[in-house]
Parts: structure tokens; C-alpha cells; sequence
């Protein structure tokens, strides 16, 4: 195996990993959906559908936490299923999850101008064409192109330039959803809540509406896995690199969880139904009776978009990242390998993911909800892969040096494999409530075979070197780390929450 020193600079702190990752699965979804996880389980009923789907991805989170700190180099999956699989097997787990990155930031292209239209009246102007039933005007054009090109251009001027933007909207985010949920213990009331806490009048018709959002729960929390793409990056001891990545997702779940039950004291059945079916925003329509003002409603729309920015942002960087490292071992052009020689991100790879981007809005939203459940496929293949190369590993490379180590970890991998391969499952088989259309499976198979295409071609054209992996040369024992404030309070939350939750599973 090569060996070399990074070529990234170090320049995400704790701070900054922990908005990446929040900020990635934190989207546009909890303003539009957050009537239909309601209608689907009831308030309490939804809240913990995704405390489930949030356990889920626990496990999942807890394998990546162990291989992220153990490994920490850019490429994420990449470097994980290599060790673990070897060249065949990591091709596979990166182009997957390549697909999820590109598939989200072509979706958020296409978002942005969306909001829009709730924001101004008579934003649309200059129709141009219909696609799939969507309309297409120059001004929604005209905006995804210019979002798309300056959120391309800010990745490519620094990964600390991204990550302060993230920090930035992810503030935004939060308070939205503070301002909700506190306006909600003032304004709202807990008789709103009685008749809607569960769908069906049965044990067993609650459990199906919990069990109903669970499901697709994992969906919303997608994103937690872009912190390994960077891990070269990060100026944070290797443990606590685990820890983070664990932090942000109990922190998403708890997002989702509280701004549904503040929904829920907001309005009561009727007026969800009635939000439904009129503006569709029904976080935002409960925010602007919780105010008594429809200006309130547009603080909410706000916080909305800044999730499509903090997710687009996010899968930029994953993704720019995941094609790097691919191209490091010669399994695409090695064009994608080139850092920019000033700011040391992926440039090559950042414009053509950035062209995407630009390119995507032209083919309508539509278009784009298919190539993004394509995609939400591929992260979840990739999540299967990599814990099973967690398993592989802990037994191949016992003594690997694992600065984060995942306790009981023959349960937690076990877990995290059956359900991981579970939501994919869910993606294949017909009537699942996830299952894949036609058009989605047709670019899953399109993605696959361009990865053919690049597998074969590479192979032949770099020989030897197809499938060689790089490892980093650590640089934990020298003085580049910045030092870190003492949170030996903030590991002892965390590891007392992961030993709360394993015991509950194993009870």
C-alpha cells in the first residue's frame, strides 16, 4: 500500500463538521412533509416513527464513527469497503454513494427557485416549456443556474468558505425551528393533540401508522455520512470525529420529532387536512397561526430554504470528495484528483458536479424527485457495504488502531447490516411505500453502467495501478491540531446516550 501525506489542509473544526452533517439531513422536508408524517402515524405517532428511523440510522452512524476515526481520509466509504473488500468491492460502495451525492444537489437545484414561488407572487414569468407535467419558466430558470454557479464557486474558493456558509444557515434553520417549537408550548394546545396522537383505533393500527413513518424516516436522515468524504479535513482528534458524527444525528431526530409535535399543538386534525390540501406548507401554515400573522409563515419558508442551501452545500463537498478519492486509486480519470492550487479542494470535480447542477433545472423538478430517490438507492447500498466492511474488518484487522471503538460491536454491525440491506429492500420491492418507479430504476441502471464503463476502461488503461489505495500518513502526534476546549462533559452525554440506546435494543 502507498503511503503519502495529505494534500488538504486542515481547517474544519468540531463546530464545523457537526453543521455539515446536521445541515445535510436538516432539508426542505420538515416544512412540506410534516402534515403527511402526521396524517400517516398521528402527532405522537410520527415523533416516534422517527425516533425509530433515527435508531436505525444509529447503528448504521455508530459503524462509520469506528471506521472514520480508525481511518481518517478523504473518500470516506471509499477507503473503508477497500480495506475491507478490496478494489471490485469499493467501485461498487463510492459509485454508489457518488450517486446519492449528485442525484441531492441536482434535486436542491431545482428546490430553490420552487420556494420562490411562495415567497413572491408572480415569480414565474416567461414560460419556456413543460416537462413530465412541469411547468418550466425563464425566471425559476434563470435562479437555479445562478444558486447553482455560486454555490459551486464557493466550494471550489475553500472547504472553510462552505463550512462558514453552513454554519451560517444552519443558525437560521435552528432558530426557525426553536421560534416553532416555543410559540407552540405558548400558543398551542394539548387538545389539539387528543385526537390525532395515533392513526387507527387499535394497538395495531398504531403500530402500523409508527411503523408506516419509520420506514421512510431513514430518507430524511441521509447526509450524516458526508463527514467521513472530508475526514483529511477535519482539524479534530479522530475520537471525537466519531462522536460528532454520532451527535448529529441524535440531533437531527430530535429536530424532526419536536417540530412534529409542535405541528401537532398547533393546528388541530381539520386545519392540517385543510393546510394539506391548500398551500401544502403546513409547518408554515402552523407558524403563522401560532403568530396570528402569515409573515411568521415566511420566517419557516425561509428556515426551509436554507435546508435545501446546508444539504446542497453539504453533498457538494461529500461528493466532490468521493470522486477524488476514487480518482487517487485510478478508478476514474484521474482529471478528478486535481486540488486547486491555491484553496486545495477537488476542483475538477467540483465543476463537473457543479455543471450537473446547472444543467439539472432544464429537465424540471420532476425529472429531478426521480434521480433524487435514485440516488437515496445508492446511499443506502453504499451504507450496507460499509457495515459489513465494519464487521470484515473487525475481524480481519483485530488489532487496527481505533481511536473510537463502537461498543458491543458484533450487535451494532449486525443491526446496522440487516437494517441497512432492509432499506434497500424497501427501494425494490413493489408496494413498500419506497419502492422504486420505472424511470428511477432506470437511471440507477444508466448510473451503473457508466460505473461500467469507467471500471473497464480504467482497468485497462492504468493496469497495475486501478484499485491502488493511498494511505495517508497520520499526522495525529504532530503539533498541527489546533487545541480543542475541554469536553470530556460533552463525550460523557454522548457515550451515556449510545450505552441508553444499545441497552434498550438489547432488551
Amino acid at each position: 500500500m502507498n503511503q503519502k501525506s495529505s494534500e488538504f489542509d486542515k481547517v474544519f473544526s468540531a463546530w464545523d463538521i457537526l453543521v455539515i452533517a446536521f445541515g445535510a439531513m436538516i432539508g426542505w422536508g420538515w416544512v412540506v412533509s410534516s402534515g403527511g408524517w402526521i396524517q400517516e402515524g398521528g402527532v405522537l405517532g410520527a415523533a416516534l416513527g422517527f425516533v425509530i428511523g433515527g435508531i436505525m440510522i444509529f447503528f448504521v452512524g455508530l459503524t462509520y464513527a469506528e471506521l472514520t476515526a480508525a481511518m481518517p481520509q478523504c473518500g470516506g466509504e471509499h477507503v473503508f469497503s477497500h480495506r475491507a473488500m478490496g478494489s471490485t468491492g469499493s467501485f461498487i460502495c463510492t459509485w454508489a454513494i457518488i450517486l446519492g451525492y449528485v442525484g441531492v444537489v441536482c434535486f436542491e437545484a431545482c428546490a430553490f427557485p420552487t420556494i420562490l414561488t411562495y415567497l413572491i407572487p408572480g415569480f414565474l414569468k416567461g414560460y419556456l416549456y413543460t416537462v413530465a407535467g412541469f411547468d418550466i419558466y425563464a425566471s425559476w430558470l434563470v435562479v437555479a443556474i445562478v444558486i447553482a454557479f455560486l454555490i459551486t464557486v464557493i466550494n471550489i474558493m475553500g472547504a472553510k468558505t462552505a463550512a462558514k456558509l453552513q454554519t451560517i444557515l444552519t443558525l437560521i434553520i435552528g432558530g426557525a425551528g426553536i421560534l416553532l417549537i416555543v410559540a407552540s408550548v405558548i400558543n398551542g394546545s394539548v387538545d389539539n393533540l387528543t385526537p390525532q396522537m395515533f392513526v387507527g383505533t387499535s394497538a395495531g393500527g398504531h403500530f402500523k401508522g409508527i411503523l408506516s413513518v419509520a420506514v421512510i424516516t431513514p430518507f430524511y436522515f441521509i447526509g450524516f455520512d458526508v463527514i467521513p468524504q472530508a475526514a483529511e479535513e477535519i482539524n479534530v482528534p479522530p475520537k471525537k470525529i466519531g462522536k460528532m458524527l454520532i451527535l448529529s444525528v441524535v440531533l437531527a431526530v430530535i429536530f424532526y420529532a419536536f417540530v412534529i409535535l409542535a405541528v401537532g399543538m398547533i393546528l388541530n386534525p381539520e386545519a392540517i387536512v385543510d393546510s394539506a390540501n391548500g398551500s401544502g406548507l403546513v409547518t408554515a401554515d402552523a407558524m403563522a397561526k401560532a403568530f396570528g400573522t402569515s409573515v411568521m409563515a415566511k420566517v419557516i419558508i425561509v428556515g426551509g430554504m436554507c435546508g435545501i442551501i446546508t444539504s446542497w452545500n453539504s453533498f457538494m463537498i461529500g461528493g466532490s470528495r468521493a470522486m477524488y478519492s476514487m480518482a487517487e486509486s485510478y478508478m476514474i480519470p484521474k482529471f478528478f484528483a486535481k486540488l486547486h492550487p491555491t484553496h486545495k479542494t477537488p476542483v475538477n470535480a467540483l465543476i463537473l458536479i457543479g455543471g450537473l447542477t446547472m444543467l439539472a433545472p432544464f429537465a424540471g423538478r420532476v425529472m429531478m424527485v426521480w434521480i433524487c430517490d435514485a440516488g437515496n438507492f445508492g446511499c443506502c447500498v453504499a451504507y450496507c457495504m460499509v457495515s459489513l466492511s465494519f464487521l470484515i474488518l473487525r475481524k480481519k484487522e483485530p488489532d487496527m488502531k481505533r481511536p473510537y471503538k463502537a461498543p458491543a460491536y458484533k450487535f451494532v454491525g449486525t443491526m446496522a447490516v440487516l437494517l441497512s440491506a432492509f432499506m434497500v429492500l424497501m427501494y425494490c420491492i413493489p408496494g413498500s411505500g419506497g419502492n422504486l418507479i420505472l424511470q428511477e430504476w432506470a437511471m440507477v441502471l444508466g448510473w451503473g453502467a457508466l460505473g461500467a464503463v469507467f471500471f473497464v476502461s480504467c482497468k485497462m488503461k492504468y493496469k497495475e495501478k486501478f484499485g491502488s489505495l493511498v494511505e495517508i500518513i497520520s499526522d495525529e502526534d504532530a503539533a498541527t491540531l489546533m487545541p480543542e476546549a475541554d469536553d470530556e462533559e460533552l463525550d460523557k452525554v454522548i457515550d451515556a446516550a449510545i450505552e441508553r440506546i444499545l441497552t434498550m435494543q438489547a432488551a
